[in-house]
């Protein structure tokens, strides 16, 4: 298997290196440690401090402060897939979000057959978004204290619900092709070749029809697809106040302390070292 390359960088001045780098870790250790298990996709993801530092071969994830609308997944011209996180509060967890789903369909057409959420409906084809079900910050976690997106994993499109199985990293997911408060599934249904989607945007879940999808432009099912759907948190990111927000930021200010704690001792324990004269 290919290893798969992910560059995180900032086209933001404000935007420091070491929170670049403090985030592509945590990415990183996201993807080793827990979206490798359920998906077997073995990759790096590492910070560079501009655009230009990037090698070919790697897929960006590119911090930028205005995307108008562009927010989400991209294919350049020679269709390798790029992706724009609009900075903001919680960018790390819009990062992750790209960064799982850019993993898990690289190329942003990959589909799986399955039943249809929807009653009147048979046999369909869902895009494989891994992170889209359960995409609010309600969801996420952390890890070295950087907010993180849960992800769904295969099971997530058993036919059946079944105990004891994991349908999403943080188990906020409980049963095949549930879709949680802030977050969408979307489908392909053969028969009419339109694209249907259950949001939950509102009070309730609600079903809607995206018609005849047009590919003729060389875009890929999901970059159209992130065009055509509302990320409120993705795009704008978490109010300051937001409890889950303040929450990740205890538990980076918690890690940064053990850091600085660590490296203090380590330093301590350099300048006893002895030295050959």
């Amino acid at each position: 298997m290919l290893l798969a390359q992910v560059a995180l960088v900032s086209d933001v001045p404000e935007l420091s290196f070491s929170e670049i780098s403090r985030v592509a870790a945590a990415l990183q250790k996201q993807a080793t440690r827990d979206f490798t298990q359920a998906w077997g996709m073995k990759c790096t993801v590492d910070g560079f401090a501009s655009l230009e530092e990037v090698p070919v071969g790697y897929w960006p994830i590119i911090v930028v402060n205005d995307v108008q609308g562009a927010e989400g997944f991209h294919t350049d011209e020679n269709g390798q897939p790029y992706a724009l996180v609009k900075y903001s509060s919680s960018w790390s967890l819009t990062a992750s979000h790209e960064c799982l789903e850019m993993l898990a369909d690289s190329f942003g057409n990959r589909l799986v057959a399955g039943q249809s959420p929807k009653p009147d409906q048979g046999r369909v084809e869902f895009l494989v978004e891994v992170c889209d079900p359960a995409e609010s910050a309600k969801f996420a976690y952390t890890v070295n204290g950087v907010l993180v997106s849960d992800f769904y994993t295969p099971r997530f499109f058993d036919p059946i619900a079944a105990t004891g199985v994991q349908y999403s990293y943080t188990g906020a997911l409980t049963k095949p092709l549930q879709v949680l408060p802030g977050g969408y599934l979307s489908w392909h249904e053969p028969v009419t070749n339109h694209w249907w989607q259950l949001t939950y945007f509102g009070q309730t879940p609600e079903f809607v029809d995206l018609g005849v999808i047009d590919q003729q432009g060389g875009k890929s099912i999901r970059e159209i697809i992130d065009q055509l759907t509302p990320h409120p948190e993705l795009d704008h990111g978490l109010a300051p106040s937001d409890r889950h927000l303040l929450a990740a930021r205890q538990k980076g200010e918690e890690t940064g302390k053990a850091a600085s704690a660590r490296a203090k001792a380590l330093r301590e324990q350099i300048k006893k070292l002895p030295r050959k004269k």
